[in-house]
C-alpha cells in the first residue's frame, strides 16, 4: 500500500508496449526482459527514451547519430538523464514514470530515461559492472553529439540509481568533469568498495556531485563521495525496513529502494527532509549540528532537486557530510526541536529523556534513549528530539527521566529551565518552561511559557 501511495498515479502514466498515444503515435517502451533471458545473460544495448512537457505520457526513442532529426528535443533547455542501476530480473524499474513526471515538473527541460536493461538485466553481477564502462562510453558520445548541437555540458544534469551513480561518474570523467550535476542514489558497493577515484563516482566527476546514501552496511558504498554527501538515518538501516531474512527479497533491497523513495519524495515537496551538515552521525543525533552557520542566511540544507541556494557554499567548503532522520513512512520527515534543559539536582543521575508534546487529546512523543545522559550540579544538557507527527498547537509538554532506579527511593530533579526551539519552522515560538522540581521515573505535565529573552 505505502508504494502504492508513493508512486501515486503511475498506473494512469504507464503506457503497455505499442499503445499509441493521444494522436495516434507508437510509444517507445523501456525494455522488460524475462527472467531467462537474465538467466541465460544479456548483451549490452543502450536505448534512450526522451520525454518532454509535450510527450509526457509517451516516450520517443532517440536515435544516437541523429539528434538534428529530433523535433522534440529542444537543446537550449536544460537536460536531466535517469540511469537505472542493477537489474537481476529484468524487468523495468517501477519508479522509472514516476520521476519523469516529478522532473517535469522542476523546470522546462528534456528528460532522457537510459534504458541499458541489456547488460544490466544479468545474473552475474559482475558482468553488470563491467558493462557500466560501455554504456558510459555510449552516452558520453551522446552528450558530444548535443554538445555539437548547442547544448552546453553544464545544463545537463545526470541522476544515477546504484550501479547507475557509477555510470554517470564515468560518463563525468570521460568529460573531464565539466557535465554541470551528477545526482547518486544509493551508489552500489559491492565490487566498488574500496576503488579509487578514477573507479567510482566521486565529485570530480561534474560540476556539483550530491549523493544519497541509504544502505552502506550492504548494496550501498560507505565513504564521501560527492560536494555533499546526505545520510538518511546514518546511512544504512532505514526505519520500517525488515530486519530479519524471513520477510524475503524485501530484507534484502528496502534499504537499498529508500533512497530512490526519499528522492521522489522530495521531488514531489511532500517531503521537507533538511539536512545538518554534521561530522558524524552520533554529533547530530546529540545535538551538535544544529545551526547551519556555514550557510546562513540561506537554510540548512535540503533534500531535492533545487540546490542553487548551498551550491557555492558547498563548493567552498569542500566535500560535506548531512544527516538527516526519516519515518517509516509518507512522507517521511520527522518534526525536530533543538531542546536546552538546565539541571540542578543534588545527587549524580543517569536516564533518559521522554518528552511528549500534547494538542488536545492527541499527543506525539519521543524518546531519546541512544545513550544515557549524566544529570547533575547545573548541568546544561542540549539533545535534538524529533517526533513523528507536527502537532499544532502545542498546549502542553510533559516531561520523564527515567533512570532504570526500580528500588529505593526515587531522587528528586530540580529543571532549572527547559527551552524547546522548533527546527523546521524557525519563524516559530520558542517555547520554556522554568523552575520545576521532577522525580525521577515520574511524569511531570506543565505548559510552555515565552521564553525570557534575558535566559
Amino acid at each position: 500500500m505505502l508504494l502504492w501511495q508513493l508512486l501515486g498515479l503511475v498506473g494512469s502514466l504507464m503506457l503497455c508496449k505499442g499503445q499509441k498515444n493521444g494522436v495516434g503515435e507508437l510509444c517507445d517502451d523501456f525494455t522488460d526482459l524475462d527472467f531467462h533471458e537474465c538467466f541465460l545473460g544479456t548483451t549490452l544495448n543502450v536505448k534512450l527514451l526522451l520525454y518532454t512537457k509535450s510527450n509526457l505520457r509517451c516516450g520517443r526513442e532517440v536515435n544516437h547519430h541523429h539528434l538534428s532529426y529530433q523535433p522534440l528535443f529542444n537543446f537550449s533547455l536544460p537536460t536531466a538523464f535517469v540511469i537505472h542501476g542493477y537489474r537481476p530480473t529484468g524487468a523495468p524499474p517501477v519508479w522509472v514514470d514516476h520521476i519523469v513526471q516529478l522532473l517535469s515538473e522542476q523546470e522546462d527541460m528534456n528528460i532522457l530515461v537510459v534504458d541499458w536493461n541489456r547488460g544490466a538485466a544479468n545474473l552475474n553481477y559482475f558482468t553488470a559492472v563491467a558493462n557500466t564502462r560501455q554504456a558510459a562510453n555510449n552516452l558520453t558520445g551522446f552528450i558530444l553529439s548535443m554538445q555539437e548541437e548547442g547544448a552546453p555540458l553544464s545544463s545537463i544534469h545526470l541522476i544515477g540509481v546504484s550501479l547507475g551513480a557509477h555510470l554517470a561518474g564515468f560518463v563525468g570523467a570521460n568529460l573531464k568533469g565539466k557535465i554541470g550535476r551528477i545526482t547518486g542514489l544509493d551508489p552500489a558497493g559491492p565490487m566498488f568498495t574500496g576503488a579509487t577515484a578514477e573507479e567510482r563516482l566521486d565529485p570530480s566527476d561534474a560540476m556539483f556531485v550530491d549523493v544519497l546514501h541509504t544502505d552502506m552496511n550492504s548494496f550501498g558504498l560507505r565513504g564521501q563521495h560527492g560536494h555533499i554527501d546526505y545520510y538518511a538515518n546514518g546511512g544504512s538501516d532505514q526505519p520500517g525496513c525488515p530486519k530479519t531474512i524471513f520477510s524475503g527479497k524485501s530484507y534484502f533491497v528496502c534499504d537499498h529502494q529508500r533512497s530512490v523513495f526519499l528522492y521522489l519524495c522530495a521531488l514531489n515537496r511532500t517531503c521537507s527532509l533538511t539536512a545538518y551538515p554534521c561530522s558524524s552521525y552520533s554529533d547530530f543525533l546529540d545535538g551538535r549540528c544544529l545551526q547551519c552557520e556555514a550557510f546562513k542566511p540561506a537554510p540548512c540544507p535540503m533534500l531535492g532537486y533545487n540546490i542553487s541556494r548551498w551550491r557555492d557554499t558547498l563548493l567552498r567548503l569542500g566535500q560535506t557530510k548531512a544527516y538527516f532522520t526519516t519515518t517509516a513512512t509518507l512522507p517521511y520527515q520527522k518534526t525536530s526541536y533543538r531542546v536546552d534543559m538546565v539541571t540542578w539536582n543534588q545527587y549524580l543521575r543517569w536516564g533518559v529523556v521522554i518528552l511528549r508534546l500534547h494538542s488536545g487529546r492527541n499527543f506525539s512523543e519521543a524518546r531519546i534513549d541512544r545513550k544515557r545522559l549524566k544529570f547533575e550540579q547545573y548541568t546544561s544538557t542540549r539533545l535534538l528530539v524529533q517526533f513523528d507527527e507536527d502537532l499544532q498547537p502545542i498546549q502542553k509538554i510533559s516531561l520523564r527521566i527515567a533512570s532504570g532506579n526500580m528500588i529505593g527511593p526515587r531522587y528528586k530533579i530540580r529543571l532549572l529551565h527547559i527551552r524547546l526551539t522548533p527546527l523546521d519552522q524557525p519563524d516559530s515560538p520558542l517555547m520554556c518552561r522554568y523552575d520545576i522540581i521532577m522525580e525521577e521515573n515520574i511524569e511531570v505535565a506543565f505548559r510552555p511559557l515565552p521564553c525570557d529573552p534575558r535566559l
